[in-house]
C-alpha cells in the first residue's frame, strides 16, 4: 500500500505541475526575450564599435597615401640614388 501512495501522489504532482507549467513559463519566456533584446544590443554595438574602427584604419590609410604622394619629390630621387649605391657595392663585392 505504501507504493501504491507514492504512485499516486507523484501522479498528483504531476498532475499540479502540469496545470501550473504555463503559469511558471512566463518568467522563463520574459527572460529569454530579455535575453534576445541584450544580445541583439551587444551585436550592434560590436558591429558600430567595427564600423568606427574600419573608418579610422580607412583614414589613416588615406592620410599616409597623401603624404607618401606629396613627399614623393624628395623620397623618389633619395631612393634611387640609395639603390644605386647599393647596386654598385653589391657589384664590386662580386668581383673581389
Amino acid at each position: 500500500m505504501k507504493t501504491f501512495l507514492k504512485i499516486v501522489l507523484i501522479a498528483l504532482l504531476v498532475l499540479v505541475a502540469l496545470k501550473l507549467l504555463p503559469v511558471l513559463m512566463v518568467p522563463v519566456v520574459l527572460a529569454g526575450l530579455a535575453l534576445l533584446v541584450v544580445g541583439g544590443v551587444l551585436v550592434g554595438t560590436v558591429a558600430a564599435i567595427g564600423g568606427v574602427g574600419l573608418a579610422v584604419v580607412a583614414g589613416v590609410l588615406a592620410v599616409a597615401l597623401v603624404v607618401l604622394a606629396a613627399l614623393s619629390p624628395i623620397w623618389l630621387p633619395v631612393l634611387a640614388i640609395v639603390g644605386l649605391i647599393a647596386l654598385i657595392k653589391r657589384s664590386s663585392r662580386a668581383k673581389a
